[in-house]
């Protein structure tokens, strides 16, 4: 499909600038949702990607799910005319303020807590009777059709 090179330009630019793309299955929508393109012309651009191996495609209710490989990073860098220092946000690392550590209850400070041992009490205490569960002559009966009708 020939796309201009304007519109090809802007996918390209928000594909590096994000790292991924997602685009509605959707051929005769007149634009895309993030982009100022035609989505077919997206879809269209991202399977020529897809089929050199620079974008790695994901379809998922209706949506594909595009992602930028290391390939597909530097065919990008190199036809947008970009220097190696500018990546995508997906392969930014997040900077993120240390937090101070929460207070542990153990052993100095903090409330009470009971020893471990108070759990035995839930448990099932073998004294070699069976006190709960149906009794031995019980026997279910099925009325209905299928598996548990009635046996001629």
């Amino acid at each position: 499909m020939i796309i201009s090179k304007q519109n090809r330009r802007i996918i390209y630019e928000n594909l590096f600038k994000e790292g991924v793309l997602v685009a509605k299955k959707d051929f005769n929508s007149p634009k895309h949702e993030d982009l100022d393109v035609p989505n077919l012309e997206v879809i269209k651009a991202m399977q020529s990607l897809t089929s050199k191996g620079f974008v790695k495609t994901q379809f998922s209710w209706q949506y594909y799910y595009y992602t930028l490989t290391n390939e597909g990073l530097d065919y990008l860098r190199e036809w947008l005319h970009l220097p190696a220092e500018i990546v995508p946000q997906t392969h930014k690392k997040v900077v993120r303020a240390p937090r101070q550590p929460a207070p542990r209850s153990g052993g100095e400070g903090g409330a009470y807590r009971a020893p471990r041992g108070d759990r035995d009490d839930y448990r099932r205490r073998d004294d070699g009777e069976k006190k709960e569960g149906a009794p031995g002559e019980f026997r279910p009966k099925y009325a209905g059709v299928g598996r548990g009708g009635p046996r001629e």
